[in-house]
């Protein structure tokens, strides 16, 4: 069945099919003529028969060249390729280039019939009038107006029912030879198009550099993901699945007992992961393109490898359901032989995908398509709205149009299941008829996180250290402690080195670290996310110090950027409030001093932050501001000293990953009135009201934090 296009609209879609057939006949046979001119049987006749010869050359020529006959219609084998692209940088057009630029034009009438509102906008139809009669001045003005009136968004929007057409159109008359190919594919619906229509860049050159043989991980959704799967096979059920696992590089794997007490299974697959072009799962962008151009890539074979590590028998029935670039991928897993060979892939649906040119490979597979027409995604492959071949037979097709007419909104998994719900009722019934065999009782649920390559083991290879176990008051503990997702800012303030002196007295540290005169103090604020004893955040504070042993002011500056297993110098910390009392409960020995436990506000962007610290009595710090200008750095390591017990302890944290150092960051330090020591500290120091002169950032950061190790007996 193929829903497409109001009655209306019919015979000019059919006329609009005729047409093309008639180009590509033409197209044919202008092949023929030119590859008969090149021949070397022709060539003979012309030495044994001059005259005969010379005129069958001649009405050869003039076939294929002659504005009353063919046109300039030079075509087939690698002379007349060249003639024809050299023709085409002329602007030399052929009956049959004629012929199809009609036939296009007739297939976006076809969609005006049906989208009254596009002859009933001056500036679009501006745009197509302009494009259809080869006008690229006008063009680039009635597109700038378009973009100046209404945007990128509503243009691309408004234009997605005859997104293909007008590229071809385009592509067809202008003197660019390079995207004649695809022009052709898309006007005569003989293919995918093999290059952008705009350019003429090839899409296979692209599509290629998606590399990676394609991986996939269990994981568990949380509660609340969980929770909302659906318990009953059915489509709206799959569909909804899929918008709770979302573009998170994550799939999901259903297995249904039928209503004939089979066992069946559902892959069900989301679209694009927004973000970079290229990242480490098959949803990213370059993903999710060869997925449409290529029969197989990263992404479905990472699918074959998340359905071959479920468990799912050999021979078993399996339901793919895809949206978006997911509907690309489980095409390409429908049309893979040697896939169809281990299981029985009994149902296909792809909702807004482009998938016209993707064929099962068995046969005995049902296939269903549902496309909004205002979704430019299905389109990528040059069969929208106004398509007029009837690509298959044998598919169901819905392809229909309601009011919400932007883009991407228009393409969310979750618009296409309200639309199928409320507005497609029979489309509904018809395909939930057709997965019959999966309506029943959901017995299992299995996520995958899928990847292009083999993902190494989290943390590789800065955080796979040797661990040992550390005894505290509430049990043992795994140490080094590593963080495998955190964030950090450390500011530094100058302040009176008397009063940085007055607080190292009797802890054996010091000096302070001077500059112009004035000592540094390091307030270091780092917000932990995911680490081996849980998430946590820590506020510390300490006073930048000599090496214990040799202080040596020439020295200080290089040992300060060295890596912390080689440096000298640190902070003397003056002390240290953590967030979670599993954290808080860690003894000094271990930590490298005492955690005090207080509730903690971090918030670290590129370019701002805010850090709010309070007690039981009230807040004790408040430090907020903009980080400016940052030059790019190592993420930096810590070097910690403390006195505990009559024992100098010295702490490291190690870090790995990229950090930045802001020279004039625009924040203040304010001192609240509770009675917490970090607060009497920073009094001591006259940091109340105080702005940084310095400050390190690292948004994304890893870090491995082990025990305090004694360093001299005071």
């Amino acid at each position: 069945m193929n829903d497409r296009g109001a009655p209306a609209a019919r015979p000019l879609r059919t006329a609009a099919r005729e047409l093309a057939e008639i180009g590509a006949a033409i197209q044919e046979t202008s092949a023929h003529a030119t590859a008969a001119l090149a021949d070397g049987a022709v060539l003979g006749a012309l030495w044994r028969a001059p005259a005969e010869g010379y005129r069958a050359q001649r009405a050869l020529l003039r076939a294929v060249t002659d504005r009353r006959g063919l046109g300039y219609a030079v075509a087939g084998g690698r002379l007349g390729g060249l003639a024809a692209r050299a023709g085409g940088m002329v602007g030399a057009e052929s009956l049959a280039v004629l012929i199809l630029a009609t036939s296009l034009r007739l297939r976006i009438a076809a969609v005006t019939e049906d989208h009254p509102e596009l002859a009933g906008d001056p500036l679009m139809g501006r745009l197509i009038e302009a494009v259809g009669a080869d006008r690229d001045i006008q063009s680039l003005r009635a597109l700038r107006a378009l973009l100046k009136d209404r945007g990128a968004v509503r243009t691309l929007s408004g234009l997605a029912p005859v997104f293909g057409e007008v590229l071809a159109l385009r592509a067809l008359l202008d003197e660019n030879p390079l995207n004649d190919t695809a022009a052709w594919l898309i006007a005569t619906g003989g293919g995918y198009a093999t290059a952008d229509p705009i350019t003429g860049m090839s899409n296979r050159a692209i599509a290629v550099l998606d590399t990676g043989e394609g991986a996939a991980r269990r994981l568990e959704l949380d509660a609340s993901e969980a929770a909302r799967l659906t318990s009953h096979g059915s489509l709206l059920g799959f569909l909804r699945n899929i918008g709770v696992v979302g573009t998170t590089g994550r799939m999901l794997i259903q297995s249904v007992t039928g209503p004939d007490g089979v066992v069946r299974h559902v892959v069900q697959v989301p679209g694009m992961r927004p973000g970079r072009l290229d990242n480490d799962t098959p949803q990213d962008l370059l993903g999710a393109f060869s997925s449409a151009v290529l029969d197989s890539g990263p992404y479905s074979r990472a699918l074959v490898k998340a359905i071959d590590d479920s468990g799912i028998p050999s021979g078993a029935e399996i339901a793919l359901i895809g949206h978006s670039a997911g509907g690309a991928a489980i095409m390409n897993l429908a049309q893979d032989p040697a896939f169809c060979a281990r299981y029985t892939v009994t149902h296909a649906v792809a909702i807004g995908s482009p998938v016209d040119f993707k064929r099962p490979a068995d046969p005995r597979t049902w296939v269903a398509s549902v496309t909004n027409q205002h979704d430019i995604i299905p389109t990528l492959d040059g069969q929208g709205a106004g398509g007029c071949f009837d690509l298959h037979p044998g598919w169901y097709v819905v392809d229909y149009s309601d009011a919400t007419h932007l883009f991407p909104i228009c393409h969310s998994i979750e618009h296409y299941t309200a639309n199928i719900a409320d507005d497609l009722p029979e489309a509904r019934d018809h395909i939930d008829q057709a997965l019959t065999p999966y309506r029943g009782p959901v017995t299992r649920s299995q996520a995958y996180l899928l990847f292009d390559h083999v993902p190494y083991p989290e943390g590789f290879p800065f955080l796979t250290v040797p661990t040992y176990r550390a005894a505290t008051p509430d049990g043992a503990i795994e140490l080094p402690i590593r963080c495998q997702d955190g964030a950090a800012l450390t500011a530094y303030f100058a302040v009176d080195p008397g009063a940085a002196a007055a607080l190292l007295e009797g802890t054996g540290l010091g000096p302070a670290v001077q500059v112009a005169g004035r000592a540094l103090v390091a307030v270091h604020a780092s917000s932990n996310r995911r680490t081996s004893i849980g998430a946590y955040r820590e506020v510390s504070l300490g006073i930048v110090v000599h090496d214990p042993w040799r202080a040596t002011s020439l020295r200080v500056w290089p040992d300060l950027f060295r890596r912390a297993r080689r440096r000298r110098s640190g902070s003397g910390l003056l002390g240290s409030v953590v967030d979670t009392e599993a954290v808080s409960a860690v003894p000094p020995e271990v930590w490298g001093c005492e955690p005090a436990l207080a509730d903690l506000r971090i918030e670290l962007t590129a370019r701002s932050f805010r850090i709010a610290a309070g007690g039981p009595d009230g807040g004790f710090l408040s430090f907020r501001g903009r980080l400016g200008p940052g030059i790019p750095v190592r993420a930096p390591d810590l070097v910690g000293y403390s006195h505990h017990e009559g024992t100098t302890l010295r702490s490291c944290v190690e870090t790995r990953g990229r950090g930045r150092v802001h020279p004039a960051p625009r924040g203040r330090l304010v001192v609240g009135q509770a009675a917490h020591p970090m607060a009497g500290h920073l009094r001591a120091l006259g940091l109340d009201g105080a702005r940084p002169v310095l400050c390190l950032s690292a948004l994304a950061n890893q870090t491995l934090r082990g025990a305090g190790v004694p360093v001299r007996t005071t």
